[in-house]
Order: C-alpha cells, then sequence, then structure tokens
C-alpha cells in the first residue's frame, strides 16, 4: 500500500467522523466498490439511490489517499481546452466529453448542497494566473473556446491579478467562476455518510487481497472476510496495488507535497486573495494555493521522491511562499503533508471496462475533485445499464503502460528537469521585472 508522511492540515480540522467496522465475515451484496475516496463512495452513493445493495471496502480509512489530501480546489475540465479535446474524441463524444468535465463543479456543490455536508464549501472562482507574459496567450486561447460553449469565464489584467491575489508576480490570467474550494477531507466524510443514508455499507482496514470468479459472481477477499457479488467497481487511483495490478500500471504515482500556515493576522488575511479565489500558475511544475476558513494559507506544487520527511521536502514550497508573497516571511508553517497524484501518459482521466460487470475509473492528473466525483457518477450509470456511448465520456480497455516499472524512475528525472528549468525561467523573469521597474 502506498503511503505519506506528514500530518495534513485537513485531518486536523475536518469535522469527526465515526469508525467504520473492519469486514469480519463473508456478506453478500449487489455491487462492490474497492476504494472510499471521491471516485468509490460517489459511485456508491448513486448506485445506492438508485436501490443497489452496495458494500465499500477500503484499506485505510475514508479519504486517508488523495481525496482527504489534496488541495481542494474543484476546478472545472481537463488539462487540454475544449477544442482540443473535441479533436481528440470526434464531433458528437468530443462535445458531450467537454459537457461532462465543465459540469464538474456543479456537481460537487450540488451535492454538498443537497446532502448538508459541512465542508467549508466556497464557489467563488478559479484563477489560473501567468507567470510570464508569454503564458497570456494560451489562456486567452483557453478563455475564448470556453466562452464560446458558455462558461463563466474571462481574462484578468495584470492589475486585476494582483487586486484578487494581493501578489505583483503575475502577468494577468483568468477566472473561472465555475469553480471553488472545499475542506477536502470533508466532502469525502460527507459523502460516506450520505452513502450510509443511501443504505450503503463501508468498511474500513479492510484492505482487498485477491479476487475469483466462482458460481457466476465474483468473491473478493481481505484478511477478515469476503464479500460476494455481481458486478465490481475499481475506484484506487494512485493508491492501487498489486490487488489491482494492471491498473496500477496505467498511472504513475507522482508525489505532491503541501505547506500551511498558522491562521494569517487580519491585515494580510485582508489583502491576500481577498475574494476566496483559489489559483493555480503556469510554471512547468505549477504552483496552486488558497486560503482555508480560518485564513491559512497553503501552497501545494510536486513532492520529492523516497523517503524524504516532508519538514525536510518543504523547504522549495516555503521558498515559493516568500517568492508570491515577501509580506509572509514572518510567519509561521503549522503542516505540511504529502500524498500521490495519479499522472497518465495522455494526461486524461480513465474510465475503464475491465470485464462484463467490472469497470474502474483513475487518472486524474492533478484535477480529482470535481473530477473524480463526477467519474464515480458515470461508473454508476455505466453499472445501471446505460450504454457505453451515452455517457459522455470515452470507455476504454486496460493498457498498462510498456516498462511500468521503471516509469517512477522517469517521473523523478522529469520533475528534476522541469524543476531546473523553472529555476532557470524564475531568474530571468525577475531579470526582466527588474528592467520594467527602471
Amino acid at each position: 500500500m502506498i503511503t505519506r508522511g506528514g500530518r495534513s492540515l485537513w485531518s486536523a480540522t475536518a469535522p469527526p467522523m465515526d469508525d467504520f467496522a473492519r469486514l469480519a465475515a463473508t456478506v453478500r451484496a449487489q455491487i462492490a466498490v474497492i476504494g472510499a475516496g471521491y471516485t468509490g463512495l460517489s459511485a456508491a452513493l448513486h448506485l445506492g439511490e438508485a436501490g443497489r445493495d452496495v458494500v465499500v471496502l477500503d484499506g485505510m480509512e475514508v479519504g486517508d489517499g488523495a481525496s482527504g489530501r489534496n488541495g481542494g480546489q474543484v476546478i472545472p475540465g481537463l488539462k487540454y481546452d475544449p477544442g482540443t479535446l473535441e479533436d481528440m474524441f470526434g464531433g458528437d463524444l468530443g462535445a458531450k466529453l467537454v459537457a461532462t468535465v465543465g459540469a464538474g463543479p456543479d456537481l460537487v456543490f450540488e451535492l454538498i448542497r443537497r446532502h448538508g455536508i459541512a465542508c467549508d464549501a466556497v464557489r467563488s472562482g478559479w484563477l489560473q494566473l501567468a507567470t510570464s507574459e508569454s503564458a497570456l496567450g494560451p489562456i486567452a486561447e483557453r478563455v475564448r473556446q470556453w466562452r464560446a460553449r458558455g462558461a463563466a469565464i474571462e481574462m484578468l489584467s495584470e492589475a486585476e491579478a494582483s487586486r484578487l491575489t494581493g501578489s505583483q508576480r503575475y502577468y494577468g490570467g483568468l477566472i473561472d467562476r465555475r469553480g471553488g474550494t472545499v475542506q477536502p477531507l470533508a466532502f469525502a466524510r460527507g459523502l460516506a455518510r450520505a452513502a450510509q443514508r443511501a443504505g450503503v455499507r463501508l468498511f474500513t482496514q479492510s484492505a482487498a487481497t485477491h479476487m475469483e470468479r466462482t458460481g457466476g459472481e465474483w468473491r473478493i477477499h481481505t484478511a477478515g472476510g469476503s464479500v460476494r457479488c455481481r458486478q465490481v467497481v475499481f475506484a484506487t487511483n494512485a493508491y492501487s496495488d498489486r490487488f489491482v495490478e494492471p491498473l496500477q500500471r496505467t498511472v504513475v504515482a507522482v508525489p505532491s507535497l503541501q505547506v500551511a500556515t498558522a491562521p494569517l493576522p487580519p491585515d494580510l488575511r485582508c489583502s491576500i486573495l481577498p475574494e476566496g479565489q483559489s489559483v493555480s500558475d503556469t510554471w512547468r511544475l505549477l504552483r496552486y494555493f488558497r486560503l482555508d476558513a480560518q485564513g491559512r494559507f497553503i501552497m501545494g506544487s510536486r513532492g520529492v521522491f523516497g523517503d524524504v520527511p516532508p519538514a525536510r521536502a518543504a523547504r522549495l514550497h516555503y521558498r515559493a511562499v516568500r517568492e508570491i508573497y515577501p509580506q509572509l516571511s514572518g510567519i509561521s508553517f503549522d503542516y505540511h503533508w504529502s500524498g500521490f497524484v495519479a499522472m497518465t501518459p495522455d494526461h486524461l482521466p480513465h474510465l475503464h471496462e475491465v470485464a462484463p460487470g467490472i469497470v474502474a475509473g483513475l487518472g486524474y492528473n492533478g484535477r480529482g475533485v470535481a473530477m473524480a466525483t463526477t467519474m464515480g457518477v458515470l461508473l454508476a450509470r455505466r453499472l445501471l445499464g446505460e450504454n457505453a456511448e451515452d455517457l459522455g465520456f470515452p470507455v476504454t480497455p486496460v493498457r498498462p503502460m510498456l516498462l511500468h516499472r521503471f516509469s517512477r524512475c522517469g517521473a523523478r528525472a522529469a520533475i528534476q528537469y522541469l524543476r531546473a528549468l523553472d529555476g532557470v525561467a524564475r531568474f530571468a523573469e525577475r531579470f526582466r521585472r527588474r528592467k520594467r521597474t527602471m
């Protein structure tokens, strides 16, 4: 099982949740869901609401993987612009895919409203900000394409970016008003409670170890019991292990690390991100940041491979915070934590038909809050009998990566290379800014 270290801000501030039982017997269900993160919980909730008998298994606790350790940014869309997605998948499917991924935040905030999930939800928008003048062109094209499809998105000038962030480091960018933020672990726990109310049975500390086909049904074994079922959802994403080895080999688990300050003093809190948006920038190894409900400043970026204590790995993050916000130089950092992001070779999430009656969703490439929640709905619809061509998302067979055993080495080298390129680019940007002020 893949784990990462550091006590997260989210585990310290999420509303508590009663412990779930471990599976200690043989139980029957119509559907078993492996993984109690956003994907699995969303799938289980929607299947339960449709009247299906569902069991969820997880080897840790609810949200202990990426769903409870991410930045809590609810971002619409994927890495690719709408026109690119339409070109990749063709007319009807491409257009449906764009609509599906663009509506991800709508789903998240509607679930929060409908189920009364207390997770500090704020829908004030998402900013993507340019770290160089050359980055403004692609951002403007993204805005043009989404506006042509009716999205509430617009360009920001340099002055507007400065006002909305309280930082002088950006040349402008976009604001996408579909986006927002949540307390990510609280959202996961809220989905779990909603699923329970829909009749779903959840078992934690109950890792699936192997499964077999017997008598026309699947039997999934854990250390303490088993589940007999006819349909299965795999929802383990970057935390997939050898139990789902073919799926594990479709993604690369890349480390991500976040830091959080103590609550900011009132004078700083009112000038930094005063309208509550979350931010991503355009560095090759992008940085993302926001405030939480208590006014703590949170920043995340790529972490480091290997057994490096988060406090040591976080030094680059501390430096980045001071670079963007010199006024935070004296602020202490109370939390640092890390986890894994599931990256795919094509930078797209995947919905797989593993076998008849077995589906899987994974590979969110850093946009998992909205996309994983959406994926859970898509998986549920597929198991409820909806035709693949009607889902609005491509259904594909599992294609493990060649030489996957070397993927982490390759990812480590790529991160070091991109970090070096970003370092050179930041030096050049500082020089250009000095020239602008002379």
